[in-house]
């Protein structure tokens, strides 16, 4: 079941990711300014991580069951627009990437699907791997520009639309919920009246949009970045991208198999921690070799490990019957981290002509961040015993 989420999610994520390595293409064939490209990458980032907040009620509803070949389905429909006919303009792309956008949701799918099948000591690892599924960004960043060229810019959407449409028969055939799960009674409104309440939701939703954000923003937006900061040709600008989430994907269960062992808190410290490192030595603009690529390697480590440790503490803390609840809202919040940061990049470039201002705004919110981890998350972590093994 755990393998089955995660494949969901790689396949959801890398449908969700498509539009951003063909950004610089549709730029020049399009004759896009810096910030259209980057809102053309930002729209499914915000569409698929505000519909994260109601699909994650649902899934506690409904179960993962029924809501990963549904999110799935929904996907291919996006996605064959985008390839047979919503390339042709920017208001064309900019619906066809909002509707994209769901996609983006079958985080708040897996999170509580996979939380329900392990006791409170081994969620962080099970979430860890699970999240490593964001490697279909990866997918996206390796085979997208190939296959467009190749097989004509329909060719990456016709086979991302028939992947979804596959994984949605596995699913509805193969996949099963844990034993003893039962649907919470009250309805899913009054249940994220209540997760809203909660401090400890918006303490998750403040780390994991810095985190989980930042993984994000630069999976998006770096081709473009790599293309007007160093000038490096397409292919290669996505192959480095492709490098970058890969290494934050394997830092992703690395980052829960440490926690459930030392503890959230730390893991997100030391994450934190060397993220303003890394951003800070980026902010330079050092020389790609070797100084620049260890700096984002740093940055992709750092971030896929704080993105593990921070729903860890989630798996470790939610009540069982509301994680859905609290992953739609956190994960809303890690998407919306995503957002914001392309556009900014963008208009500040435009404005500067350098991305010096906005990796020196990485520092200043990751210092903050670290900050707010060693006192009020510590604290609040520290007051919040671990929920049964099982939903009841």
């Amino acid at each position: 079941m755990l393998a089955l989420a995660t494949l969901g999610f790689a396949v959801n994520f890398w449908a969700w990711a498509l539009l951003s390595p063909l950004g610089p293409r549709f730029g020049q064939d399009l004759s896009l300014t810096s910030f259209e490209q980057s809102l053309l990458v930002a729209v499914p980032v915000v569409v698929g991580s505000l519909g994260r907040i109601p699909v994650g009620a649902l899934t506690d509803r409904f179960g993962g069951r029924v809501m990963f070949p549904l999110v799935s389905l929904a996907t291919t429909v996006p996605v064959l627009y985008l390839g047979l006919a919503g390339h042709s303009s920017l208001g064309a792309l900019l619906v066809g990437g909002f509707f994209l956008g769901i996609g983006g949701t079958a985080f708040a799918v897996g999170v509580p699907y996979v939380n329900a099948w392990f006791p409170p000591e081994r969620r962080g690892l099970a979430v860890g791997v699970f999240g490593a599924g964001m490697g279909g960004t990866a997918v996206s960043a390796l085979t997208t520009v190939g296959l467009a060229d190749g097989y004509g810019t329909a060719g990456p959407f016709l086979l991302a639309a028939g992947a979804l449409a596959v994984y949605a028969v596995l699913a509805a055939v193969l996949m099963r919920e844990a034993p003893g799960r039962t649907a919470p009674g009250r309805p899913p409104a009054r249940r994220l009246t209540g997760t809203l309440r909660t401090p400890f939701t918006w303490h998750a939703s403040a780390l994991y949009a810095v985190t989980f954000g930042g993984y994000v923003a630069f999976s998006v937006y770096l081709p473009t970045y790599l293309r007007t900061g160093y000038g490096l040709g397409q292919a290669d600008a996505a192959h480095r991208t492709a490098g970058f989430v890969l290494l934050a994907v394997a830092a992703r269960p690395l980052g829960g198999w440490l926690s459930d062992r030392v503890g959230p808190v730390k893991v997100l410290g030391a994450s934190l921690a060397a993220v303003v490192a890394g951003a800070a030595v980026q902010s330079m603009t050092p020389p790609l070799a070797p100084v620049g690529t260890l700096a984002f390697l740093c940055l992709a480590a750092a971030l896929g490990a704080g993105s593990g440790a921070t729903f860890a503490l989630v798996a470790r803390t939610a009540p069982p019957s509301g994680v859905g609840a609290v992953t739609g809202v956190v994960g809303a919040a890690g998407g919306l981290g995503g957002f914001v940061p392309p556009l900014a990049m963008g208009v500040l470039f435009s404005s500067s002509g350098t991305y010096s201002p906005g990796l020196l705004l990485l520092v200043a919110v990751a210092a903050a961040a670290l900050a707010f981890t060693l006192t009020r998350v510590r604290r609040s972590a520290a007051a919040r015993p671990l929920g049964p093994a099982r939903p009841s």
